[in-house]
C-alpha cells in the first residue's frame, strides 16, 4: 500500500466483508477500523450479546493476522498473559514459554474481571510492543493490537480499569442494542440457516495481511498532512478538558496524540490526505470520554460525560 487511495480501497473491501457478519452498528464498525488503521488499541463496552466478541473475531479473520483470545478471570495471573520461564529437567535449563500477548491481535475478553496486577501486565505490551519477564525483555509483534471487552452493567466480581490502563486504549467504543430493522435482518438470517457467529465467520478469507496492515499504518502516518490549524484545534479541545470546573481529571498528552492519529486514519479511510475539523469532531467522544473523570459534584448533578464533551467542543472555535 503505497498511497492513501490504496489504503482506502483495501479497507473498504474489508468493511464490505465485515458488513456481511455485523449487521448494523455502522458507527461502531467505522470506529473499530479507524482505530485499527491508526495503530490503536480499542476498548469495546456493551451489555452481553451486542456483538463485542463477534466484531473482534471477524476483524481478526479478515486481517489474516495471528490471533489469540484469553478470557480474563479473577484467578488469571500475569504469567498466564505474558508467559514464563519453565525449567526443562532433561536439558537442566530454563526455557521461555511465550504467553498469549505474543501475537498480532489479542482479544482480552471481559478485561475488568481480572485483578489490577494482571491488568497492569498489559501496559508495557500495549505501549511498547514488548514484555519484560524475569528481567529479560522480549519483543512483541509490531502490529500488536488489543481488542478488550467489558460489560458496563455488571459490577460484582469486577475490577474497574485504572486511569493508566484506560489511557492506553486509543478509543472506547460503546456498543448499544441494534436497531429494530438490523435485529430483524439478523433473525431472518438465522431463520434461513445462516449461522453468522460460526459458519459464516469461519468461511471468511483474509483481506489484509499483517505486513500490509503495518504498511497501511506507515502510509497514513507519512502521507496524511496535518495543518497547523488542526494541531491547534486538537490541542485546544484537549486543554479545555483540564480547565472545566466539572472535570476532576482531564485528558493528558496521550489523548492529544490519539486524537491526532485517529483523525489521520479517519481521513485516509475517506480517501483524503488531509484532516478536516469534522474528522476531529467525529472522534472526540470515543477518544476522550474514557480519559476524563468528572468531579463528584458534577456526578451528583447527573452530568453525562457526552454532554460535557459536547459543551467543551462548542467552546472551541472551529478553524476555517
Amino acid at each position: 500500500m503505497q498511497n492513501i487511495h490504496e489504503v482506502a480501497s483495501r479497507f473498504a473491501a474489508l468493511r464490505a466483508q465485515l458488513d456481511t457478519i455485523i449487521l448494523g452498528q455502522e458507527r461502531v464498525k467505522t470506529l473499530a477500523i479507524t482505530s485499527l488503521v491508526a495503530g490503536g488499541h480499542m476498548l469495546l463496552e456493551g451489555v452481553p450479546g451486542t456483538g463485542k466478541t463477534l466484531l473482534s473475531l471477524t476483524l481478526s479473520k479478515l486481517l489474516g493476522c495471528r490471533f489469540r483470545r484469553i478470557q480474563f478471570t479473577p484467578d488469571l495471573m500475569p504469567a498466564d498473559l505474558l508467559g514464563a520461564n519453565i525449567y526443562n529437567q532433561k536439558k537442566e535449563e530454563f526455557a521461555f514459554r511465550a504467553g498469549p500477548v505474543f501475537t498480532d491481535i489479542l482479544l482480552a475478553d471481559e478485561i475488568n474481571r481480572t485483578p489490577p496486577r494482571t491488568q497492569a501486565a498489559l501496559l508495557e505490551a500495549m505501549q511498547e510492543q514488548a514484555a519484560t519477564i524475569d528481567g529479560a525483555r522480549y519483543r512483541i509483534s509490531p502490529v500488536f493490537t488489543v481488542f478488550a471487552t467489558q460489560n458496563p452493567v455488571e459490577f460484582e466480581g469486577t475490577y474497574p480499569l485504572p486511569e493508566a490502563q484506560r489511557d492506553r486504549f486509543m478509543m472506547k467504543i460503546n456498543i448499544d442494542f441494534p436497531e429494530a430493522a438490523d435485529e430483524s435482518r439478523m433473525l431472518e438470517a438465522y431463520a434461513s440457516g445462516k449461522r453468522l457467529h460460526d459458519e459464516m465467520v469461519a468461511a471468511l478469507q483474509p483481506v489484509i495481511s499483517a505486513q500490509e496492515l503495518a504498511e497501511a499504518r506507515r502510509t497514513v502516518a507519512t502521507q496524511v498532512k496535518v495543518e497547523p490549524h488542526i494541531i491547534k484545534y486538537i490541542q485546544e479541545i484537549v486543554a479545555k478538558t483540564r480547565r472545566d470546573d466539572a472535570v476532576q481529571i482531564g485528558a493528558g498528552p496521550r489523548a492529544s496524540l490519539a486524537l491526532l492519529e485517529s483523525s489521520r486514519a479517519y481521513a485516509a479511510l475517506a480517501d483524503r490526505d488531509f484532516i478536516t475539523p469534522d474528522d476531529v469532531k467525529s472522534l472526540v467522544a470515543p477518544v476522550l470520554a474514557h480519559r476524563v473523570t468528572l468531579s463528584p459534584e458534577a456526578e451528583m448533578e447527573g452530568l453525562a460525560l457526552e454532554d460535557l464533551l459536547a459543551r467543551i467542543f462548542d467552546q472551541v472555535e472551529v478553524p476555517r
